[in-house]
Order: structure tokens, then C-alpha cells, then sequence
């Protein structure tokens, strides 16, 4: 595997992190702002890309807070000690993979798009999965 470009993030505290490696020109990526009540609570941006790769980093065991609502399909990665919403992963049969929230980058790109409203509240538990492993970016490992 040839080395893709690395887009480190943390939370505030530092006690989670993650390196988003795409290589997707930052132009072209998807961002999404997600219009349920925990996205919007967070005013997180999300993106992933399929053929890129992530890893979370847990640098303090008990900063890790996994919060699961809604169909209860993926574990949401909150920081404990500062409360910033790092992004999600999810387990398949196919894999695991995840998403990052770009506010938590550690410099966000000025060439950043725009985010597009995303509502996926009408989706059943597998269209849900099935979106999860297509679209989101495969995990090293889960945390």
C-alpha cells in the first residue's frame, strides 16, 4: 500500500485522536452535517473516504466515552475529560470502519467544501450498516 496523505485530529484535551489518511485532494471531500440530535448538538461535520484508511487513538483509557442512541448501530468516540465528539466506527461482518469529525481536526483546511445537510432518520437498521460500509473509511482497529 503506497502512503496516503495523514490529516492528524484530537480532542481539546488530547487524550483522543485520529489520523484521517485519504487521498482525496481536501477539495473533494464529503462533508456532511448530519441533522440528528446528537450531530447537531455537537455542530460536528463529518467526512470519510472509502478508499482512504483511520485510526483512533486512545492516549488516555479513561478519556474514552462510547455512546451509542438512535438504531444503536455504530459507537459515537466523546471525549470524557473535554467532551469533543472525535467520530464514529462500526463493526461488519465486512469490516470495521468509521468517519471523522473535521471540526476535531488539528488544522482545519481552508480549501474545506461546504457541508451538505444530511438526514438519515428514515433509514432501517441494515440500510443504515449497508450505507456505513460502503461510504466510511476502513478502520485499523477498533477502540
Amino acid at each position: 500500500m503506497s502512503a496516503l496523505p495523514s490529516f492528524p485530529g484530537s480532542c481539546h484535551c488530547g487524550a483522543l485522536g485520529y489520523s484521517f489518511h485519504t487521498a482525496l485532494p481536501v477539495s473533494r471531500w464529503s462533508v456532511r452535517a448530519c441533522q440528528c440530535s446528537f450531530c447537531r448538538a455537537h455542530h460536528a461535520l463529518t467526512t470519510s473516504d472509502p478508499e482512504g484508511r483511520l485510526i483512533f487513538e486512545v492516549r488516555a483509557d479513561d478519556a474514552l466515552q462510547r455512546y451509542r442512541f438512535g438504531l444503536r448501530t455504530a459507537d459515537f468516540l466523546v471525549c470524557r475529560r473535554c467532551g469533543v465528539y472525535l467520530g464514529a466506527q462500526i463493526a461488519t461482518p465486512g469490516g470495521a470502519f468509521g468517519i471523522v469529525n473535521v471540526r476535531a481536526l488539528s488544522s482545519v483546511p481552508p480549501q474545506l467544501p461546504a457541508a451538505a445537510h444530511a438526514d438519515y432518520g428514515a433509514e432501517t437498521p441494515g440500510e443504515r450498516v449497508a450505507r456505513r460500509t460502503e461510504r466510511w473509511t476502513p478502520l485499523e482497529s477498533i477502540v
